[in-house]
């Protein structure tokens, strides 16, 4: 998905733009193992030539906004696309989807990434990896 916002934006003549959390919401709700602090992150970001990351604060202020409150601050970034995946909610108990992000945005919808075994590569999945010891294959799913 990253790479895909770099080539975007390169093909529309704009910066890119990484949109992220600290810390992730998965380890807020489900307190799952983080795979990669947030300085890794934003290193790593910028190898894949991110132009700009942008680190929103995930905390209790943070879910309980509305949705409306999410799309206001992107619209401070003026994007000409936005680039989400097929599963991706946001705001107050999750009641934004990708519809209501169309209705202020053009989005561009990624299908989910799947390894050559076919099998969809997914944080969850690479901590399953990590818990059953399978290390090199989850570092590989990271791409590293």
């Amino acid at each position: 998905m990253i790479g895909e916002a770099v080539e975007r934006s390169k093909v529309l003549g704009v910066p890119s733009l990484v949109y992220t959390f600290d810390p992730p919401p998965r380890f807020y709700f489900q307190g799952v193992r983080i795979l990669t602090s947030v300085k890794e992150k934003v290193a790593l970001l910028k190898q894949l030539k991110v132009d700009h990351v942008v680190v929103a604060p995930f905390d209790e202020f943070y879910i309980s906004r509305p949705p409306i409150d999410f799309i206001n601050d992107l619209k401070n970034f003026c994007p000409v696309e936005i680039i989400v995946g097929s599963d991706f909610r946001f705001g107050k108990n999750r009641e934004g989807d990708i519809n209501l992000l169309k209705n202020h945005f053009n989005v561009r919808v990624i299908k989910p990434v799947c390894c050559t075994k076919g099998k969809v590569i997914s944080s969850t999945r690479i901590r399953e990896l990590i818990s059953r010891g399978h290390i090199q294959e989850s570092l590989a799913l990271l791409g590293r």
